[in-house]
């Protein structure tokens, strides 16, 4: 039976002329990488492009990777920088659209959509549907934390912050997705909480 190689061993095989193995680190990265594009930008088309662009980056500056932190860690560095400049980049094109409004779409959206009640009533639709409510920096922590489960030092390293810090930013980010929940749920989020 074959043994999985690891990040290190494929960057090595990489960095030694064997640049299609590449494709097995894409593999293993890449749906958490368009998962932490997409919370940023909210926007499938723009998540792929993000994700894209992240790969691209993180090829090319192979070479300067130290294995001082994981490669995750590293690559979800390199997502997080070019997630928030491809935002500043379409901010400048686009006006932004006040949080409420926001809100009041996404009820409207939510009171359209007929999905099977099944789906619908589901913890993990709804735990996205809030996520996608919070900024951009609220989403990455807990999306790092919790679906990347990331140590609070990695998120920190990612973030390029200290680790305390993101201990009260992934706190604070806990109190608004609750409060998005309560939104979204009413009575029901006692049950997820």
């Amino acid at each position: 039976m074959q043994q999985k190689q690891s990040d290190i061993d494929l960057i090595t095989e990489v960095l030694s002329g064997n640049t299609a193995v590449y494709s097995e680190l894409v593999k293993r990265h890449q749906r958490f990488v368009f998962t932490l594009a997409m919370r940023f930008s909210k926007n499938r088309e723009d998540a792929e492009e993000i994700a894209q662009d992240c790969f691209i980056k993180a090829y090319r500056a192979l070479g300067t990777y130290k294995q001082t932190a994981k490669f995750s860690t590293w690559l979800y560095t390199i997502t997080y920088t070019t997630s928030m400049s491809f935002l500043r980049k379409k901010r400048l094109d686009v006006q932004s659209i006040d949080e409420e409004e926001s809100i009041i779409q996404l009820e409207n959206h939510i009171s359209d959509y007929n999905a099977d009640i099944v789906e619908k009533r589901s913890g993990y639709v709804y735990l996205n549907q809030a996520i996608s409510l919070l900024s951009a920096d609220d989403a990455a922590i807990i999306t790092l934390f919790y679906q990347g489960e990331q140590s609070l030092e990695e998120i920190g390293k990612t973030l390029n912050v200290e680790s305390n810090t993101v201990k009260v930013k992934l706190h604070r980010a806990r109190i608004r997705l609750k409060d998005k929940l309560q939104y979204l749920l009413k009575d029901e989020v006692k049950e997820l909480l």
